[in-house]
């Protein structure tokens, strides 16, 4: 029986209309299990749930059915009206060899919809003078900070909601289909002679069974056909939450020329019940129909399950030298199959929606621009789709991206991953399993070499391997976050031996500082997917963080001595770039040729960048580069100080502004790959303001990614250059607009680029907050009006609000999940309260302080 409980709102942060639509598609699944994406008008498209990306791919089954929502409804004594749950169908879908290309596209719909979204939350509202009652249909899956296996089910919680505004009841059903297509990942494909074109391949032997239990009734669908070790097999569920009203169908009729879609329309037009089918077909249509009485002026909701479980999962590779072996998926160990997951997901509904929306609602209702809130909640989206996924033992992988049908870079790429900064205060057991991994034997070498792509299945590291001085620098500083973020110092030690190698790495003959100055003259491969060689102060930043990390770490653990050399080398370090490398606007690359590869250490040249050490190519010279101060950001997050002189690193930034950023790219010449076209404003990669560029510079150089930007966002707002980060933001957001691009989809190499990630480090970076779990101490940036912020240190969320007066200030800190300790709290600049024994804060029981300057 449909709920007649009133829904409450979800909140909302942006809303989405006419041409806005045509890009938006947002993905609905859980962390590793693979995602399908609600679209801005209500299809669902982008079928990527079998262990591989699969960009566009729209699977059918019988009558070239895809899956659908539709509603019927007739008020007493009128005509029923049947829609398909979805808005008009975007300009750009009207046309292809024969006609639209879309499925579905000559069934009746809604004439306006708005998308209304707030991730991991959607909601299509619909509206049509001519249909008795406005529909929406709400979609999300769990998303609930510091709890992985809620925010990892492979599940898309689906409810229509029915609005009587009249003053008579309307009987309504509301009808759900499901193609069966285990076997089809989007990949494997047939040739179709006639249209001389692919389609999807790879179903045999699927089958439908009606399921009732666990208070779901439902379809079941698996494979009789599909090899049991093949990555696309597996199981689906279609099922509702109604108990009463239900009719379903196993089959559609078998008939030819799409009439199967006939059949079911006519059928379920009648009456707005299913009566069954049966079908010999490979691909046979799942159907649930739900009937509702509606109220006058009254409202009534109907619940479906999407669920699926594909476990096979395999190595990351490709290509004819690919060795697949099955890794597993986490998500599938607690089920049986599909159906178990929709049980289990059903069950827990109630707490799932409200843990979630009381996360999102604490990102949406804070007192930050909106452009800040969007772009760390939509890029969440990331940590979902096919760029991450768990092996079966738990451990958290990520490609860079996802191209339209594979993944993109394998390896947890380091010098990637190391901007990204959202596994860290949402999902630190994400983030302790990159560094396990990363400073395990699977990823270093006796001699300290880590490689920049660990290989799966894991094995004990063995040549030859590849290192990226970024990426092995920007490891040891996201140790030291780890650490300070879980205060577990035994977790620490047990990582430390190889986290000091990884830095003595560096010091080895013909390295990247072999002659330990605290300066990389070496050659060092780097995110540019090239070499640099000689000084710049990309590579810098990022070695000079490391320095002051595991000064830190050493010092904690007891190793005086390593600790004031590492001291040492970051106070010689950052005097000689600070005098050598900024040439009064920004810092520069000094290229260092060497006069032959043997001279360079090996592991350290990938093969991508210059032929010739004595005149390298792909170098970025004079050039004013849009991370030229990367690490500084990971260890401004860290409290480790500036590590460059703060007056150089501000005309930096402002240099970066002034030379990089573009207003309308008619003119620009790019000979690579295109983020940004036309009226938009973007930061280039670089730019050469004084002239001297290489013939050859870094391939990248004319390129925008919005990774980098929000790179120089987040320290632009650390150095309290408030208004340039927030342009940086809007111009990024602007792009990503549904008009022009998915908001939900921020491209690299490859869809969901991880860097990307580093979005949600707007919320800490704008309002000062810090926290340290080794000393309970948690700070704050002083508002100067009253605001409530969203904070999160990845085991414990919730919000704090700032009520100041001309003497002092109100701070209310409450947990909203998780549980928090603390033993200090302080108003950066402005005065602290401290507790003589720690406090530990859990949800209902919010803290409050007043804090006066201090004398």
């Amino acid at each position: 029986m449909p709920a007649k409980t009133p829904v409450t709102p979800w909140p909302v942060l942006r809303s989405y209309t006419g041409e806005h639509l045509a890009r938006v598609a947002l993905p609905v699944g859980g962390i590793g299990t693979g995602t399908v994406s609600f679209c801005g008008w209500g299809a669902w498209r982008h079928w990527e749930l079998m262990n591989r990306p699969a960009k566009g791919f729209t699977p059918t089954g019988q009558g070239g059915a895809s899956a659908f929502l539709a509603l019927r409804a007739a008020r007493r004594g009128e005509a029923a009206v049947t829609r398909l749950l979805e808005g008009p169908l975007p300009v750009g879908e009207w046309e292809g060899e024969e006609g639209s290309p879309a499925r579905q596209a000559g069934l009746p719909r809604f004439r306006r919809c708005t998308f209304r979204a707030a991730y991991p939350l959607a909601q299509l509202d619909l509206a049509d003078e001519a249909v008795p009652l406005q529909a929406a249909v709400q979609v999300f899956n769990p998303l609930v900070p510091g709890d992985c296996a809620r925010s990892s089910l492979p599940v898309a919680l689906v409810r229509v909601v029915l609005r009587n505004r009249a003053r008579a009841p309307v009987s309504a059903s509301v009808a759900a289909a499901l193609p069966n297509f285990i076997g089809m990942d989007g990949f494997t494909v047939r040739l179709d002679e006639f249209r001389g074109k692919y389609f999807p391949a790879g179903a045999a032997g699927n089958r439908n069974t009606w399921c009732q239990s666990g208070g779901l009734r439902g379809v079941r669908l698996d494979s009789a056909g599909v090899p049991g070790t093949h990555p696309a097999w597996g199981t689906m569920a279609l099922a509702t939450t109604a108990r009463r009203g239900v009719t379903h169908r196993t089959a559609w009729a078998d008939y030819s020329w799409n009439d199967a879609v006939l059949d079911f329309w006519d059928d379920f037009s009648a009456d707005g019940r299913l009566d069954p089918r049966t079908a010999k077909t490979d691909t046979p249509n799942a159907a649930l129909a739900v009937e509702a009485e509606v109220p006058p002026m009254g409202e009534r909701t109907v619940e479906f399950i999407l669920a699926w479980h594909f476990p096979n999962r395999e190595n990351w590779g490709h290509g004819p030298a690919h060795q697949p072996v099955i890794v597993g998926n986490h998500y599938a160990q607690p089920f049986a199959d599909a159906w178990a997951a929709a049980v289990h997901s059903a069950k827990a509904w109630p707490a799932l929606e409200r843990d979630t929306v009381a996360f999102v609602r604490g990102v949406t209702d804070c007192d930050l621009p909106a452009e800040v809130r969007e772009a760390a909640l939509f890029n969440l989206s990331t940590l979902r789709s096919q760029t991450c996924f768990r092996t079966a033992d738990g451990r958290f992988f990520g490609w860079e991206g996802c191209f339209d049908r594979n993944g993109s870079c394998h390896g947890n790429c380091t010098h990637v991953w190391n901007y990204e900064h959202a596994t860290a205060h949402l999902f630190p057991e994400l983030a302790r399993s990159m560094r396990e991994t990363e400073f395990s034997e699977y990823a270093m070498q006796a001699d300290g070499l880590m490689t920049f792509r660990v290989p799966l299945p894991l094995r004990p590291a063995a040549g030859p391997l590849y290192a990226a001085a970024d990426g092995q620098m920007g490891c040891l500083l996201k140790l030291h976050r780890e650490w300070r973020l879980s205060g577990d110092t035994a977790w620490l030690r047990a990582l430390w031996p190889r986290a000091r190698a990884a830095l003595e790495f560096a010091w080895q003959p013909g390295g990247w500082d072999a002659d330990q100055d605290g300066v990389m003259e070496g050659v060092q491969h780097n995110t540019m997917d090239v070499e640099y060689f000689g000084p710049n102060p990309q590579m810098a930043s990022w070695y000079l963080g490391a320095l002051r990390a595991t000064e830190e770490m050493a010092r904690a653990l007891g190793e005086a001595e390593f600790a004031a050399k590492c001291r040492g080398l970051f106070e010689r370090g950052r005097a000689w770039v600070d005098a050598n490398l900024f040439n009064g606007d920004y810092y520069e690359h000094e290229i260092r040729p060497v006069t032959d590869w043997s001279r360079v250490r090996p592991g350290l040249v990938i093969g991508m960048g210059g032929k010739n050490p004595s005149d390298p190519d792909y170098q970025l010279g004079a050039g004013c580069l849009i991370d030229q101060l990367a690490g500084q950001v990971n260890a401004h997050f860290e409290g480790l100080g500036h590590l460059l002189d703060p007056v150089h690193e501000r005309e930096a930034l402002r240099a970066v502004l002034a030379h990089n950023r573009r207003h309308g790219f008619e003119a620009h010449f790019n000979h690579m790959r295109s983020y940004v076209l036309g009226d938009e404003t973007a930061l280039l990669m670089a730019s050469y303001p004084r002239g001297r560029r290489p013939a050859r510079p870094f391939p990248y150089y004319t390129e925008v990614m919005t990774g980098f930007e929000y790179c120089v966002a987040l320290h632009l707002a650390q150095e309290g250059m408030v208004r340039d980060a927030l342009k940086v933001v809007r111009d990024i957001r602007a792009r990503y607009d549904g008009r022009k691009r998915n908001p939900f989809d921020e491209a690299e190499c490859g869809h969901h680029y991880a860097r990307a990630l580093n979005s949600w480090g707007l919320i800490p970076a704008l309002t000062g907050f810090h926290y340290s779990a080794l000393t309970g101490d948690l700070a704050l940036a002083p508002s100067p009006r009253r605001v409530r912020w969203f904070w999160s240190t990845g085991r414990a969320w919730g919000v704090v609000e700032q009520a100041p007066t001309r003497r002092r200030t109100k701070v209310t800190l409450t947990c909203l999940g998780g549980r928090l300790r603390l033993k200090r709290l302080t108003l950066t600049g402005r005065g602290a309260c401290e507790w003589r024994t720690e406090k530990t804060l859990a949800p209902g029981r919010p803290v409050s302080v007043e804090i006066a300057p201090a004398a």
